[in-house]
């Protein structure tokens, strides 16, 4: 990673942590419309697409052996949240994302909400980019599948 981007990615993270943590422990802040059971729908949310996040960068760890260079197609696994990798090539974005739209749900804030689309817009680039790669070095590359957004992008 290019020391530009060790700045890059710190004003970024700490940027928005500040303005979520803001926002959501001003005194004027308001709770979630739907009370207690949005911030549930939302938590679990959160949390099960952390899990499917997990559970597809473990899926990539286990892709190559130790100390070789070979790359292969990723594939689903046995853990039924790499099942995701049936119709995008980038599954640990399409789980990312949506553990932003749950916690912007969850909390119901304007700040969460720019950081989900803010990360989304950039998640979105790098797999479109990842896809692109995907297919040109993989002649038997799946076809069906989309770069991020299963049928649809």
């Amino acid at each position: 990673m290019p020391i530009r981007n060790i700045f890059k990615n710190s004003f970024y993270y700490w940027g928005f942590a500040a303005y979520v943590a803001y926002y959501n422990n001003h005194p004027l802040y308001t709770p979630p419309m739907f009370g207690s059971m949005q911030i549930y729908i939302g938590l679990f949310g959160f949390l099960f697409n952390e899990l499917g996040n997990l559970s597809i960068h473990l899926a990539l760890r286990d892709l190559r052996p130790a100390g070789s260079k070979v790359r292969k197609i990723p594939l689903p696994t046995s853990n039924p949240f790499t099942k995701l990798f049936n119709f995008v090539s980038c599954p640990n974005y399409s789980y990312e994302i949506g553990s932003w739209i749950f916690f912007s749900i969850m909390t119901q804030s304007l700040p969460a909400a720019l950081f989900t689309f803010a990360g989304a817009y950039q998640m979105i680039i790098w797999a479109l980019g990842k896809h692109r790669n995907y297919r040109k070095e993989f002649e038997k590359y799946p076809r069906s599948r989309r770069a991020i957004i299963p049928f649809f992008l």
